[in-house]
């Protein structure tokens, strides 16, 4: 019996995560999702935007690694402090130590604002390339992961996958613990195809 109390609560955008390794085709995913009427959000354009906009995020990059990660303008330089970051743990421990409280407050309030509405999106979706490494998957109702074969996110990344890799957990892990996993090694049809099943496996 559903109680007074639930009756009253306001409707709850499903919160749906997707992830997988660089060049799997998240971004993609994301998209498809748009197109089937769900509100979605990239974790790294909320980390391009901090690292943009936020006077402390900025200050505090600064005071750390100098301002030889600057560009001509005073922001953050990402290709530089990639260049930083990206070969030293440490380093991109700390960073991340940084970002992640204020991405995950950002997307709180995000998703807060979405249930508030007169007419909330009945699916709330977020790209989080880091999800399991960060325990980030308690946050979600469901998780979708986009996996490739190695040479197929090779040609697609515009980055060396092997540095950046190594402190990702395997496909195969991240396919156990997900509740749907899409291998994505075909045309953009295909997984639009994928990503409609999921929408109404989860809003029938």
């Amino acid at each position: 019996m559903t109680s007074p109390t639930a009756r009253t609560l306001p409707p709850r955008p499903v919160a749906i995560a997707i992830t997988g390794g660089i060049g799997a085709g998240k971004t993609e995913a994301l998209r498809a999702f748009a197109r089937h009427g769900a509100a979605v959000a990239s974790s790294d354009e909320v980390v391009h935007r901090l690292r943009r906009d936020d006077d402390e995020v900025r200050r505090a990059i600064v005071a750390r690694f100098g301002t030889e990660v600057l560009d001509d303008w005073g922001g953050v330089d990402r290709a530089a402090l990639g260049r930083v970051v990206f070969g030293d743990r440490e380093q991109l421990d700390w960073l991340e130590a940084l970002l992640h409280p204020r991405v995950v407050r950002e997307y709180a309030a995000w998703r807060e604002e979405l249930g508030g509405r007169p007419d909330p999106p009945r699916a709330a979706v977020v790209e989080v390339p880091l999800l399991y490494e960060t325990g980030g998957e308690e946050r979600f109702d469901k998780v979708v992961v986009v996996t490739a074969p190695p040479e197929v996110r090779a040609a697609r990344a515009r980055v060396s996958l092997d540095g950046r890799e190594r402190r990702l957990l395997p496909d195969e892990e991240k396919v156990r613990r997900a509740d749907f996993a899409y291998v994505n090694d075909g045309s953009l049809e295909e997984l639009d195809t994928f990503v409609g099943t999921v929408v109404e496996r989860l809003l029938a």
